[in-house]
């Protein structure tokens, strides 16, 4: 008996679990990383997604930075990648971190905190700069 109401526990944890909505799937971002991405590539002279001889793509590589193009939550991992494609490229590191909400200034100041000891470039981008593009394609 004990065992047929572990497994009905079970289940109805199982089917609990498995009706609730994924919030994360609904934590959308205002734009794509990839549009960031481009418009700022593309305005800093720099080559979109460079392909490297391992396959890993450096998102922009301009004539001085290896940059890495990340949402704020993932600064860390930016740090890291923007290191690596400078160490290949032998261009200076860049971070280049989206901000598109006040709550992502927290990333922003861990990023400024490891770039005091660990040098890379620290550059930042907002939902703005993209909505002024857009303005601008839009004009006669």
């Amino acid at each position: 008996m004990k065992r047929a109401s572990n497994i009905m526990l079970a289940f109805f944890f199982f089917a609990l679990v498995t009706a609730l909505p994924d919030h994360s799937a609904h934590s959308k971002n205002l734009y794509k990383e990839s549009e960031y991405q481009r418009l700022w590539c593309s305005r800093a002279g720099g080559r979109a997604e460079y392909v490297l001889p391992d396959r890993t793509r450096v998102d922009c590589l301009t004539d001085e930075y290896a940059v890495e193009v990340d949402f704020a939550p993932k600064w860390a991992e930016a740090i890291g990648q923007a290191l690596y494609y400078a160490s290949v490229t032998g261009r200076r590191p860049a971070v280049l971190l989206i901000i598109e909400s006040p709550t992502d200034a927290r990333y922003l100041l861990r990023l400024e905190r490891v770039s005091t000891t660990t040098k890379f470039h620290i550059m930042t981008i907002t939902p703005a700069y993209l909505r002024e593009d857009l303005a601008g394609s839009l004009a006669p």
